[in-house]
């Protein structure tokens, strides 16, 4: 399998993926890592590792960004996306092109406490807030809507008495690179498939 990855600061699930496939525990290659923004972390993890990179802002021009972004990822021979902190909404034609191939992680349960502006600690304040018992983490395909596309995996966390936001947000935190590499294990493996986008 070659793996794109998109990130726009440290690319905490990139990071992972790629110490995975290193040592030997993941049959995949990192082809390429794209960040919107040039100063990212994820970037400069990426030269050190021998992967190829590409900055590629998005705000002065999407449609062109989108373009840009679609066909960096076919020359690269992407076979599946994943989304690791990557804080742009994906445009049309990148869609169209990876439609079904483009992972991305959601510190929740979705369908749960999730949606445009459910990122970061608000996802854990809406859980605490909600008097949730259990929490987790949810690797799920991209579409045009936030946090919308089938579930392909989830882990479970249980959201302890005491817990406050924070500490959920380490817990998950700490689970979701797991849950990536395993995640993708199984797809390499074939032990998993990725369900279709609906038409």
């Amino acid at each position: 399998m070659n793996l794109a990855f998109l990130a726009s600061n440290n690319g905490s699930s990139l990071r992972a993926v790629v110490a995975a496939i290193e040592a030997g525990e993941l049959a995949a290659r990192p082809c390429l890592v794209v960040s919107n923004r040039k100063t990212a972390p994820a970037l400069a993890f990426a030269g050190e590792h021998g992967i190829a990179t590409l900055c590629l802002p998005t705000t002065a021009d999407p449609a062109g960004a989108d373009e840009r972004l679609a066909a960096a990822l076919s020359g690269a021979g992407a076979d599946l996306v994943i989304l690791s902190g990557y804080l742009r909404k994906l445009g049309p034609t990148t869609l169209a092109a990876f439609g079904g191939r483009i992972l991305n992680i959601h510190p929740a349960l979705l369908p749960r406490h999730g949606g445009q502006g459910m990122y970061g600690r608000r996802v854990h304040d809406a859980v605490i807030a909600a008097g949730e018992t259990e929490t987790g983490a949810t690797v799920h395909l991209v579409d045009d809507e936030y946090d919308h596309g089938a579930v392909v995996a989830q882990v479970r966390l249980a959201v302890e008495p005491g817990d406050t936001a924070a500490s959920v947000e380490r817990k998950v935190m700490a689970a979701e690179p797991a849950l990536f590499v395993e995640t993708l294990q199984r797809l390499a493996a074939g032990t998993l498939t990725l369900p279709h986008l609906p038409v």
